[in-house]
């Protein structure tokens, strides 16, 4: 009897049950698919032991009971609980998988050498199939417009300071000890296991946040602070208080007795009642932090309306941006007065020239792809070069450490500092792979760090619209719009004028999911999958997202009490006090403002000469999955006859 066929489909199906069963069972890629990384997992064990060994190509300690005696013996001075909590969180630690974002396919000997490309990668936590389709799920769900007060965030809500919650340290170490750098290094991998143990024996997978389980990333962000005279933490203004870990502040101020300044960035995405808000929160909250505001492209997304959708290189490359704020963080640097012994620093002279510099234009700032490595053409001069060995403050250099999340705007502070490109910058989280030095003048030496993610108690949700995760490798965006259409009238600013369900939409007030959302805007946009030509969902979601983390859905969070404390300034200013309530400008002065900003953009372009890349209606024949093209004819009409739809949302209507 002739042997029954088969297929290629049932071979697929097959390797796929074989990869679910290796799953389930815990187990990762075996030795006979090392090269295949499209499972970019592994459990935490595996992680740390990776990453120290890759670091040296060494294991260290051989005993690891002797290298547990040495860490506390040397760091008798820090909390017990971290390695109480380590044998009873134990397995829930080695029972978490991670997300190794962005990882490149590599062979097995770059696994365990200073060259491995995915040394430095973002590693989260990964979530289980299971939890993904609940989410799903939930999507599905009808929306529930939240209250003004939710927007309201408390950093003890967040944090819960005095709980395990904390930053890894690394262990006491200094030029007196006699012990190998594998044995350090070693020590740091024990005491970062440790860590990670304390936090998931105190809380589950599904209450704690994203954050960062590459300890390479983490030696990045020590290594920094062990050699910086001032530490700039960046923050994005639109959720400082997720971008401001205490932790953070307890050791760089209290623990390490050097500076920290508080950099609010993006500001021109809220009003400034917001920005005053948020700085006088944090004042009374942290007495000793310096507080400066910044912003690389003040007002860039106000346009005409038919521009509102205009594609990423287009918008930015041609218009004249000016960083505003380089003064005032640069201020805050002279303020604290540190002089070293090659003499005094002419921090006027600074200040004039972060002026002149900040006249100039700036044109390249952003236009790095979102999946570009490359670092573009960098000034070779203003390069500096850090000794492997320097692990203290240099006694002749002021050294200013860029600290923060992924994608709030370290890099692009540095250039805006410099007066020009210096470092590669990218809407992309993580891009900063290492740190890398630059010399703003011959005393002064700027380090950038790579963002790294605290562990916290926010919403994964929220994270996602933070920017802090990259937007490409989002499982199961749904969840995500449905935390921002209760929060923002998405149905209304995008013009979803037909529900997806013919059955609601007969209805004369349908009712809406977000999972209905992403599908009409789908339809809306004309995405559809290649081969059954169904509607994209998926991609509708996706692109919902990159509008949001690009600034042109604007959810800010506000500081407890806000709208109860400038309910009489709001009323006066006309800004919105409901999120869902929506003007086009946040105030009288704003709109003067923007007709202003538009006359010039206008009669700027017209001078140039520059070939306009839509439609005299705004719309636009390309199909690109960041960017959609600009309102129908219908859509048009619906919008008010004013500057920028998606500014609707820039000051205060979030």
């Amino acid at each position: 009897m002739p042997a029954k066929a088969f297929s290629a489909k049932q071979k697929k199906k097959q390797l796929q049950d074989k990869r679910a069963r290796k799953r389930e069972a815990g187990g990762g890629d075996d030795d006979d698919n090392d090269s295949n990384t499209n499972d970019n997992y592994n459990d935490i064990h595996h992680n740390i032991d990776s990453a120290a060994n890759g670091s040296d190509g060494s294991a260290g300690h051989d005993d690891p009971d002797a290298a547990d005696a040495q860490v506390a013996q040397n760091d008798s001075h820090e909390d017990e609980g971290a390695s109480t909590s380590a044998s009873a969180g134990g397995d829930a630690a080695n029972s978490v998988r991670v997300n190794r974002l962005n990882a490149q396919p590599v062979s097995k000997s770059l696994r365990s050498s200073l060259y491995d490309p995915n040394r430095y990668n973002l590693h989260f936590e990964k979530e289980s199939k299971a939890e993904i389709e609940r989410r799903k799920a939930v999507s599905r769900e009808p929306l529930k417009p939240k209250p003004v007060t939710d927007l309201e965030v408390d950093l003890d809500d967040i944090y819960k300071p005095g709980s395990l919650i904390d930053m890894p340290k690394r262990p006491a170490w200094d030029y007196t000890h006699t012990e190998s750098k594998a044995d350090l290094l070693r020590r740091e991998e024990v005491r970062f296991r440790q860590y990670l143990e304390a936090i998931y024996a105190k809380y589950s997978v599904d209450e704690l946040s994203y954050f960062e389980h590459n300890i390479e990333t983490w030696r990045q962000l020590w290594r920094v602070i062990e050699i910086s005279d001032i530490i700039l933490l960046i923050t994005d203004i639109r959720h400082p208080a997720f971008h401001m870990p205490p932790s953070l502040y307890q050791h760089v101020v209290k623990e390490q007795g050097k500076h920290l300044v508080l950099v609010l960035n993006k500001i021109d995405l809220v009003s400034p009642v917001v920005t005053s808000a948020w700085i006088k929160y944090f004042r009374e909250k942290f007495p000793e932090l310096h507080i400066a505001a910044f912003s690389s492209y003040p007002e860039w997304a106000v346009q005409d309306i038919r521009d509102v959708f205009r594609k990423k290189r287009a918008r930015i490359g041609k218009k004249r941006m000016r960083a505003i704020g380089v003064e005032q963080v640069l201020g805050a640097c002279a303020h604290l007065a540190i002089n070293k012994s090659a003499g005094q620093i002419d921090w006027t002279q600074q200040l004039k020239s972060a002026g002149s510099n900040g006249d100039q234009d700036n044109d390249n700032e952003l236009e790095d792809d979102d999946n570009s490595d490359s670092d573009g053409e960098l000034d070779e001069l203003a390069l500096g070069v850090v000794d492997d060995d320097e692990r203290t403050v240099h006694k002749d250099l002021v050294t200013i450490g860029f600290v923060g999340y992924p994608n709030v705007g370290k890099s692009s502070l540095i250039n805006a500092i410099m007066g020009k490109k210096v470092v590669s910058a990218s809407r992309t989280p993580g891009h900063t792979k290492h740190f890398q030095t630059i010399f703003l003048t011959p005393q002064v030496r700027l380090c950038d760090c790579p963002g790294l993610v605290f562990p916290s108690l926010v919403p994964k949700q929220v994270q996602i619209l933070a920017s802090i995760y990259p937007i490409a490798q989002v499982s199961e965006p749904y969840t995500v719009i449905k935390f921002l259409a209760e929060r923002v009238d998405l149905i209304r600013l995008l013009d979803l004028q037909q529900h997806p369900d013919p059955d609601e939409n007969a209805k004369p007030n349908p009712v809406w999911s977000a999972w209905d959302i992403c599908e009409a805007w789908a339809e809306k946009r004309g995405y559809r999958t290649a081969k059954a030509a169904r509607l994209d969902v998926y991609r509708g979601a996706n692109s919902l997202l990159r509008l949001a983390v690009d600034g042109r859905i604007v959810l800010s969070m506000k500081p407890p009490g806000f709208y109860a404390q400038h309910k009489d300034q709001i009323e006066r200013e006309g800004l919105a006090p409901m999120p869902v309530k929506f003007s086009t400008f946040a105030s009288k002065e704003h709109e003067k403002r923007v007709q202003e900003q538009i006359r010039d953009h206008r009669a700027a372009e017209s001078e140039e000469g520059d070939d306009s890349e839509e439609d005299s209606d705004g719309s636009s024949n390309e199909d690109t999955d960041d960017e959609p093209a600009a309102s129908t004819t219908k859509a048009s009409r619906a919008a008010p006859k004013v500057s920028n739809a998606f500014a609707l949302l820039s000051d205060e209507m979030d």
